[in-house]
């Protein structure tokens, strides 16, 4: 059963910052598939961009999706993380009554952060 992971940012109007989220889901989709050949990588935008969380989740649905893993792809713990992307889950659980969704911490404080940082800073 297939099982997708839609990375959710805020999205922008610039698209050089709605790229940087394909970029990331490239890397997710090809660290993935090693390990879970039909995993299905998408990516969602909340607002100013497309797609949304909705059009994502029909994405991967056609796709064949049975799961959706929202990973909301932010620091901190904001009110989008908080509200605003539960909200558009429960949208999405109540259109597609018989999909698995779930929604995971952010990115937050996770001991690779440090790893990122030093990289950034050798470079």
């Amino acid at each position: 059963m297939p099982r997708a992971i839609i990375l959710i940012d805020h999205g922008s109007k610039r698209e050089s910052a709605n790229a940087m989220l394909e970029s990331v889901a490239d890397l997710v989709r090809e660290r993935g598939l090693r390990n879970e050949p039909d995993l299905i990588v998408r990516v969602a935008h909340m607002e100013l961009a497309e797609p949304s969380l909705a059009e994502a989740v029909a994405s991967a649905v056609a796709g064949g999706a049975t799961e959706i893993v929202v990973h909301p792809y932010f620091l901190a713990t904001g009110r989008h993380v908080t509200e605003d992307i539960p909200r558009l889950a429960d949208e999405v659980r109540a259109q597609h009554p018989s999909l698995v969704v779930r929604v995971t911490p952010p990115i937050g404080v996770h001991p690779l952060i440090a790893d990122v940082v030093l990289a950034r800073a050798r470079e």
